[in-house]
């Protein structure tokens, strides 16, 4: 029994970062190959659209910027608040003795080693969320300082491109912050860990799936043109 008990995060732990990978492997095919059937891939549609639409009337342009300042601003936060939690964590690893971080009683290997293996994983978990928050912010910054420009001088193609990497670098991070939460569950024992990750792979399974059919926008000021080749797609499809 007292070797069972010692060895649960030899078990649990593996089996919950395997739940976890699996299904973030499982959303990354269908969103390469199925998009319209996620989230992410719906929203990529919309800001692909958007961008189309601010791109080709000047009078969004101040909009446009407004909308991706506030993303920008929602990056930095997240970002910072990583890189809070990483120098936390990093005094707090620093200062304690094994005699203080050792909790009064966890179901599992309470060894000093284990201990740090889980601050440090925590510890990497908010580093990599920083670093991708980082990216987000750097992508929206060169797409805020694009979109102002006219579309007959730049590709609206390529402010598309820096506007998703911008929104795809923002899902990266929110899942590492996800990561990162599973393993705060792990200073709790290996039980906690696993059943975290397991209501956590539930819940985002049923966060990310998209049953809407993608909309498709009408661009331009011709609109009853547009409307009647939307239609058209439409009944081909």
């Amino acid at each position: 029994m007292e070797f069972l008990k010692q060895n649960l995060d030899l078990i649990l732990v593996p089996a919950g970062l395997f739940l976890m990978f699996t299904y973030h492997l499982y959303l990354l095919y269908r969103v390469l190959k199925h998009p319209s059937t996620t989230s992410i891939g719906y929203e990529n549609h919309i800001w692909m659209s958007w961008v189309e639409r601010v791109m080709g009337d000047s009078s969004y342009i101040s909009i446009a910027i407004s909308v991706i300042s506030n993303n920008t601003s929602s990056s930095i936060y997240l970002g910072s608040m990583c890189l809070s939690l990483c120098g936390f964590i990093g005094i707090w690893v620093g200062t304690s003795t094994s005699s203080v971080v050792n909790p009064v009683y966890i179901l599992g290997n309470t060894s000093s080693a284990t201990i740090s293996l889980k601050d440090i994983s925590m510890l990497f978990a908010f580093l990599m969320g920083f670093g991708a928050f980082m990216q987000s912010v750097r992508y929206y910054v060169q797409a805020n300082s694009l979109v102002s420009m006219s579309s007959k001088d730049l590709p609206v193609l390529y402010v598309q491109r820096l506007v998703l990497r911008g929104n795809n670098f923002w899902q990266v991070g929110l899942r590492l912050l996800y990561l990162a939460m599973a393993l705060l569950f792990w200073s709790f024992g290996p039980i906690p860990m696993f059943v975290s990750c397991l209501v956590m792979v539930i819940f985002l399974y049923f966060l990310d799936s998209n049953a809407e059919p993608l909309h498709l926008f009408l661009q331009g000021t011709n609109y009853p043109v547009k409307k009647k080749k939307v239609e058209e797609v439409a009944v081909r499809v």
